[in-house]
């Protein structure tokens, strides 16, 4: 049989925004086609209560009622964006699910991904494929990130060696080098402290157009003791939780907001300048939300060598690559393909990952009765 699938990946990720939700066909080693994607935001209520439960996840049970309540809604706004494509789509095999992070502490061999994909089978009528990042965080790796695979098949016998950046939440970096080695990390922060810092002044979830920090003028001073974390000095690969860094916050409390954004935006670029990386590239490609902002992107070209485009020069599509990820990862574990590496992740070894949720559906679809599904104990629930 043929290992091709057409998914609908789903991303949710740190900035906590809403859902991106895209069809890709791929056998997961190749891309065949981009379908139709969107994008759902989060309403203000929902994302400042996933945002509540950032603060308190370290010592949040897994059945606490709030995190069960913000769970089922943030499930019920994917099912809404699986149904929107499903209405104009002719046919889609299985859904690529990552769910929303409130935790990630690999050296406590803990990440925390809420979504109930029984939920989201139900609501939509399709297999679910998820939690991708426990089975690499168990073995010892750092659950993250998981986009390199995607980057490498889409850059494929493109120039190298060259740098994916993806700034969310948190920002990191897929490097592929000259012989086709992939690297990663997570290099430090990306837009979370420069959404907070805006949020809490503006009342406006985000620095829109980067208009704060274009207003203000960086503290070097402050700068330079944010840039003194020992987590700079680690070398990859390594990640981070979004709120690794929320410190931050109030190091620039007495700064005035315009300044307060420009020191934070200028951390986000100088983190990413001193990433550790084997060699330099040519180009850095740039995804995620941060590729809208262009004080970030003047700053990254002002502070990198290579040339700093956004990702759309390569012909992808940015604001539908993480979810578009998510789908390929899907049929990667269905096939039992690695999802984490020693350069990737930090794993000992490439693994697979990901658990396989049919809750309902009649009758189970052939394929996966053929064999097609995850290994181990990430098999069928």
């Amino acid at each position: 049989m043929s290992a091709m699938l057409t998914t609908i990946g789903l991303m949710s990720g740190t900035s906590l925004d809403g859902v991106d939700a895209a069809i890709i066909e791929t056998d997961g080693e190749r891309v065949f086609s981009h379908g139709a994607r969107l994008s759902l935001p989060y309403t203000l209520e929902l994302r400042q209560r996933a945002r509540a439960l950032l603060d308190r996840a370290a010592d949040l049970a897994l059945d606490d009622a709030e995190v069960l309540a913000v769970e089922r809604e943030i499930t019920l706004r994917h099912a809404e964006a699986v149904n929107a494509l499903l209405a104009d789509a002719p046919h889609v095999d299985v859904i690529g699910f990552h769910g929303q992070t409130i935790l990630h502490a690999p050296a406590e061999r803990r990440t925390w991904q809420i979504g109930d994909a029984a939920l989201l089978s139900s609501e939509t009528g399709l297999p679910v494929v998820h939690d991708f990042r426990s089975a690499d965080v168990a073995a010892g790796g750092q659950g993250a990130p998981l986009a390199p695979w995607y980057h490498a098949a889409l850059i494929h016998g493109g120039e190298r060696p060259v740098a994916i950046l993806n700034i969310g939440g948190v920002a990191n970096l897929t490097f592929i080098d000259a012989d086709g080695s992939v690297h990663a990390c997570d290099t430090g922060p990306g837009n979370a402290l420069l959404d907070d810092w805006a949020f809490r002044h503006t009342g406006v979830a985000c620095d829109v157009d980067g208009a704060l920090a274009a207003a203000g003028t960086p503290r070097r001073d402050i700068l330079e003791r944010l840039l003194s974390d020992p987590y700079f000095s680690l070398p990859p690969p390594k990640s981070l939780d979004r709120l690794s860094f929320v410190t931050a916050l109030e190091a620039v409390r007495d700064c005035s907001p315009e300044d307060g954004a420009a020191t934070l935006a200028a951390f986000t670029v100088e983190a990413i300048r001193r990433a550790p990386l084997p060699n330099q590239p040519l180009a850095w490609y740039v995804c995620g939300g941060g590729r809208h902002n262009p004080v970030l992107m003047e700053s990254l070209r002002l502070s990198l060598q290579g040339a700093v485009r956004p990702v759309e020069d390569l012909g992808w599509d940015g604001d539908a690559l993480e979810a578009e990820c998510f789908g390929f990862l899907a049929v990667r574990s269905l096939r039992r393909l690695p999802l984490s590496a020693p350069s990737v992740t930090g794993a000992p070894a490439p693994i697979s990952g990901g658990r396989l949720t049919c809750a309902g559906l009649t009758p189970i679809p052939k394929w996966i009765g053929e064999g097609l599904r995850p290994s181990g104990i990430h098999g069928i629930s």
